[in-house]
């Protein structure tokens, strides 16, 4: 992607730059990791039993545990190392139940929806293949650092559906897989009126359409629309729905008040990201209320 600067109405590319080390993204990643990827951060190398080291340990607001590998080089076998990973952790939950508990981390663990997340300048034609043909969601994460501190993060794969890591990874016993739950949006969608149906409709054909990149997700609580990460999270109720909206609390523009700030006078505990929520019943104004998803969008692409 290019990026260019504007000043006194002429336009100027902005080259990219190398940064120094490998571990100098590794850093820059987490001190910012909630900022970039709504995910907290838990760990920096973290030792793992058999000697390996996770790069960096998190955890997002969903509460799944999160690992982050960063790729060193055009031959790093790192989708494959953050599958390693991943086993040893999901074998080793009580050690990062005592670590989110160090770092006060409120959120229930969802063991269901472990992620595995790889960090790179570019991935070569066996790491995209890879990625394609797992039976989970691995998530590919581009970078590139521009001159003045400009830092830009794209998804270099796209996966529509997110297939559940307990039939590559969870045991019942030592011969039997065990099965675990897997949303889907029928299961959000079939307690709902008619009414509220259409608008839901509605309101994800509008959603969709903003970019051919956006990834719709069922998770337990709510359906999630997102890009590097979610922009809106949609919460089914019989009569409504609940949007929450992955903005900072303070930076909505909301002349008509449809929103809620969850963050002030008093931060309000919810399921999904952002600050702001805001009820959706048959009687609204759903050009007002995509105007405000669209800031959401338009803030988290």
């Amino acid at each position: 992607m290019a990026i260019y600067s504007i000043k006194n109405n002429l336009v100027k590319k902005i080259p990219p730059i190398k940064i120094g080390l490998e571990k100098d993204i590794q850093i820059l990643f987490e001190n910012s990791l909630d900022e970039i990827l709504n995910i907290t951060f838990l760990a920096s190398e973290y030792s793992t039993s058999f000697g390996g080291r996770i790069d960096s340990l998190g955890i997002d607001n969903n509460g799944s545990p999160v690992i982050i590998e960063y790729k060193k080089g055009q031959n790093d076998n790192v989708i494959n190392q953050g599958l390693s990973y991943l086993r040893w952790l999901l074998d080793h939950k009580a050690d990062f139940e005592v670590l989110a508990s160090k770092n006060k981390i409120s959120v229930q663990i969802d063991w269901d929806s472990p992620r595995v997340i790889c960090v790179a300048e570019s991935y070569n034609k066996f790491d995209l293949d890879t990625a394609d043909l797992l039976p989970m969601n691995i998530e590919l994460l581009k970078y590139k650092i521009y001159e003045n501190d400009v830092l830009v993060v794209d998804l270099e794969t796209q996966q529509k559906v997110r297939i559940s890591t307990s039939k590559v990874f969870a045991k019942k016993d030592k011969s039997e897989l065990k099965e675990k739950i897997q949303y889907t949006l029928e299961d959000h969608l079939s307690g709902m009126s008619k009414e509220v149906k259409k608008i839901f409709d509605e309101l994800k054909e509008r959603i969709i359409s903003l970019d051919d990149n956006i990834i719709e997700e069922a998770k337990a609580k709510y359906i999630a629309y997102k890009l590097t990460t979610n922009f809106v999270d949609i919460v089914v109720l019989k009569d409504s729905l609940k949007l929450f909206l992955n903005i900072p609390s303070g930076s909505l523009n909301d002349p008509q008040n449809h929103a809620r700030d969850l963050a002030k006078p008093k931060k309000i505990g919810h399921w999904g990201n952002g600050d702001y929520e805001v009820k959706i019943t048959p009687d609204i104004n759903l050009e007002e209320i995509f105007e405000l998803i669209k800031q959401s969008y338009n803030f988290n692409k």
